[in-house]
């Protein structure tokens, strides 16, 4: 008896065996008809497998089959014969709108989608999946109406905000999308991060801005309307920051700083991020606003610190430095030195001060005894103390001492081997040999610089070992790159007129030499340098005409423009020259910052 039991079990087992291996085939067959656009033979096969197990799979199979097949009389018995089966499922309806949809017959598809909104109840489960059947069709705009159906059942105005505002962004509704951003946030302010990353994606492909013009507005309209909700401004300030618009962002941390006494904090971040971002001006109001609280704020010492670097950087990197400018700067860090001390705090003042004395008030000496005096500072902080070392060869390489200059970039090198600082003082090292000649040696270091973690370290190192490369000629001939570095090293030493001249001695090298367009920048910004603007301007415009493919074409025209915009009051070429890079040049590293300065020009509202 058990023997015969068993005996039918096996059997039971290999027919079982046998069934799922024919499914498994008529499936596979099915899906390379389908493939193969033979859309009837996939819809018979699939109809057979429905036939034998109604699961969710082959109902979709078959459906989608029918209807490539444009046999849509046979697809909506299909679906009609699944609703009757499944009469809660609301999803068959949105297939049953589909097929209607395929054939041609919109009016009679929306009509079954509207119903089938209409039928939803207060139930979270079915609307989510109505919601997602409408989203596998496409059906966004009737998607977004499911859940918003299902809002108002449920009877909370911050349901479904999230997959709202995801629906709402695939459509282009901006303002909406904000909407519902701001219910997720009035809802629960974990979501801030959740909204942030949102926002950066919207904003990745806003070529023109106006996605950011809009949720800006959206944001201010909130804001005004609910000033006690510090979110907001929170919020705001952070768009700001991604925006780089760093007045706004000032504008919002001041608001934060007044309403929710957050004791500065966040107008001393903002301040120190501007300097980052060189957006020295409005760094100088931030920290001024913290001095202005008195000695007893907080953030009162790092401030008057932070103001006098801010300025600093504000002069020494103008394309122009105002001499007024710079020597009410040298005074101002010598009263700040003189009431703070010399201490480890104020090492970054020491620093700066040996630099104006150094390059522009011809203080050699003074600045070398600083900056030893600094140096030798018990607690500093060790990178301050290494940015002293190179600030001290670069003054001896000011100064003619190319072998005391090149022994304290190596210094840094060695103690920061995989630092930001220590790429920076190969990078100054490298530099170096380019100046005295040594071509070879030098692309060798900066092509190891070209994979640095610092951008800016890795793209400067790029140019250059791009002009060493770009004018090594075939015969190993650097004549014109030993005219070039040795004028670079003249301009570095403020020697204008010496270094003007060898620049021209390149003319005995022929027209046709690669080294031409990096001359024409040179003379450039030395004209610059020496307030000859007009003849600069004559120089940057030749450039971008002769050269308009060249690496340099796009770093010509943004100088060309700032010195238009700025020195010659020519605001109308100013535009030309910035809109020319915007549309020529949208992938140079100044595109964005060209496109904020022509909307400027322009008399957009930026704010």
């Amino acid at each position: 008896m058990i023997k015969k039991l068993l005996a039918v079990l096996v059997l039971l087992a290999g027919f079982t065996l046998l069934a799922h291996s024919q499914n498994t085939t008529d499936e596979q067959l099915a899906a390379q008809y389908f493939q193969n656009g033979e859309f009837e033979k996939a819809a018979d096969l699939y109809e057979q497998l429905y036939d034998k197990s109604a699961n969710a799979f082959y109902y979709n199979s078959l459906l989608q089959s029918l209807i490539k097949a444009k046999d849509f009389k046979k697809s909506e018995k299909v679906v009609r014969k699944r609703i009757k089966q499944n009469q809660n499922d609301l999803r068959l309806a949105v297939d049953l709108g589909y097929v209607y949809s395929a054939s041609g017959d919109e009016k009679k598809a929306e009509k079954q989608y509207l119903d089938a909104i209409e039928s939803l109840t207060a139930n979270n489960q079915q609307i989510y999946d109505l919601a997602n059947a409408f989203l596998v069709r496409m059906q966004y705009d009737n998607a977004a109406a499911a859940y918003l159906k299902g809002r108002k059942l449920m009877n909370n105005t911050t349901s479904f905000s999230a997959e709202l505002s995801m629906i709402y962004e695939s459509r282009g509704r901006y303002t909406d999308m904000m909407d519902e951003y701001f219910n997720l946030l009035n809802a629960d302010p974990n979501y801030l991060s959740f909204v942030e990353t949102r926002l950066q994606v919207v904003l990745l492909s806003d070529v023109d801005n106006k996605k950011s013009d809009i949720i800006k507005t959206s944001m201010l309209k909130r804001a005004q309307k609910n000033p006690e909700n510090g979110l907001y401004a929170t919020l705001i300030m952070w768009f700001s920051i991604q925006q780089k618009d760093f007045e706004l962002a000032f504008n919002q941390a001041k608001s934060i700083d007044k309403r929710f006494k957050d004791n500065g904090a966040k107008v001393f971040e903002l301040a120190d991020l501007c300097v980052s971002n060189r957006a020295y001006e409005i760094a100088i109001e931030a920290y001024q606003y913290h001095i202005n609280k008195g000695e007893l704020s907080t953030y009162y010492l790092n401030s008057r610190i932070g103001l006098l670097n801010a300025k600093y950087l504000k002069t020494t990197s103008s394309i122009v430095v105002n001499k007024k400018e710079l020597n009410e700067l040298e005074k101002e860090y010598n009263t700040c030195i003189t009431e703070l001390g010399k201490s480890a705090s104020t090492i970054l003042l020491l620093k700066n001060l040996a630099h104006i004395y150094a390059f522009y008030s011809l203080k050699t000496n003074e600045a070398i005894d600083i900056l030893n005096e600094a140096i030798a500072l018990p607690n500093a902080d060790k990178n301050i103390v290494a940015n002293c070392k190179l600030e001290l060869a670069d003054i001896q390489l000011f100064g003619g001492d190319v072998w005391e200059a090149t022994l304290l970039y190596s210094q840094v090198e060695k103690a920061f081997k995989n630092d930001p600082i220590g790429f920076e003082a190969k990078f100054r090292n490298a530099k170096l040999s380019f100046y005295i000649g040594e071509f070879n040696w030098a692309k060798a270091q900066l092509d190891v610089l070209k994979a640095a973690t610092s951008k800016m370290i890795a793209n400067d190192a790029m140019e250059l070992s791009l002009l060493i490369s770009d004018n090594m000629e075939e015969d190993s001939s650097t004549v014109g790159l030993s005219y070039y570095a040795k004028a670079d090293l003249l301009a570095y030493r403020n020697q204008y007129d010496l270094a003007l001249e060898t620049l021209d001695s390149t003319r005995l090298l022929g027209l046709s030499h690669p080294i031409f367009d990096d001359v024409m920048y040179k003379k450039a910004e030395i004209k610059i340098k020496q307030g000859l603007y007009n003849e600069a301007d004559s120089l940057l415009q030749k450039l971008v005409d002769f050269y308009p493919d060249g690496l340099l074409a796009d770093d010509a025209l943004y100088l060309e423009a700032l010195l238009n915009q700025n020195q010659l009051n020519n605001k109308v070429k100013a535009m030309i020259c910035f809109e020319k890079l915007i549309f020529k040049y949208p992938s140079s590293l100044y595109t964005v910052e060209a496109r904020k300065q022509f909307r400027k020009l322009r008399g957009d509202q930026l704010n």
